[in-house]
């Protein structure tokens, strides 16, 4: 099965990358699609263990922090020498702790992005003790829909809800943006056979 964006990963690469990413994909439980997005989009669509963040000093396909890289038992310095592939290893280990919690897109972008967030509600604020809500919404102004100077959950839902579907169907992949929002889907089916409802039994009479 072709996997969405195996074409942007470089020719040198991609068979052993795509096959790798459907392996651990399989052990974690994920659609491989998923992690292929959240790699193309963090890796600014480069798909290159070497790429970094200058401001926050994020690396790697994922955007791996110094920190992180540092609770895994490596380094940006290391992960940056790796090759795409190797990476990978690491890329599985930091997902491996949430096998079983990532039930869709969303949750795998959460994950990536702020693991506190997995699961909570609409109105949950993204911060943490040491990292300020405020510092999340300077450092992730796209997700501060309302300019409020924080960053919630639901508005972290509304832009990826807006942009990444898109992106999908736009590359042939409406099987992928279905399984991932199928909550949302289901509810705008229900709305659309409401009105249809309404309108057969009072539309016809105007």
């Amino acid at each position: 099965m072709k996997l969405q964006y195996q074409d942007k990963v470089p020719s040198s690469y991609k068979d052993e990358f795509v096959k790798k990413v459907a392996s651990i994909s399989s052990q974690l439980e994920i659609d491989p699609n998923w992690l292929m997005a959240i790699i193309f989009w963090e890796s600014a669509g480069t798909f290159s263990p070497s790429v970094e963040n200058k401001s926050t000093g994020a690396t790697g396909l994922i955007q791996f922090m110094p920190s992180t890289a540092k609770g895994l038992g490596t380094s940006t310095t290391a992960l940056k020498k790796m090759s795409a592939v190797e990476q990978l290893d690491w890329v599985y280990k930091y997902y491996l702790p949430y096998k079983g919690k990532i039930k869709n897109y969303v949750d795998t972008y959460f994950v990536t992005f702020f693991p506190l967030a997995v699961g909570k509600p609409d109105n949950f604020v993204i911060e943490a003790n040491n990292i300020p809500a405020s510092l999340i919404a300077s450092q992730n102004p796209a997700f501060d829909v309302n300019k409020d100077g924080k960053v919630q959950v639901w508005e972290v839902k509304k832009v990826m809800l807006e942009k990444l579907p898109k992106e999908w169907i736009r590359n042939g992949s409406v099987s992928l943006a279905v399984k991932s929002y199928t909550p949302q889907i289901i509810i705008g089916l229900l709305l659309i056979g409401a009105g249809a409802s309404l309108y057969y039994f009072y539309g016809r009479t105007k």
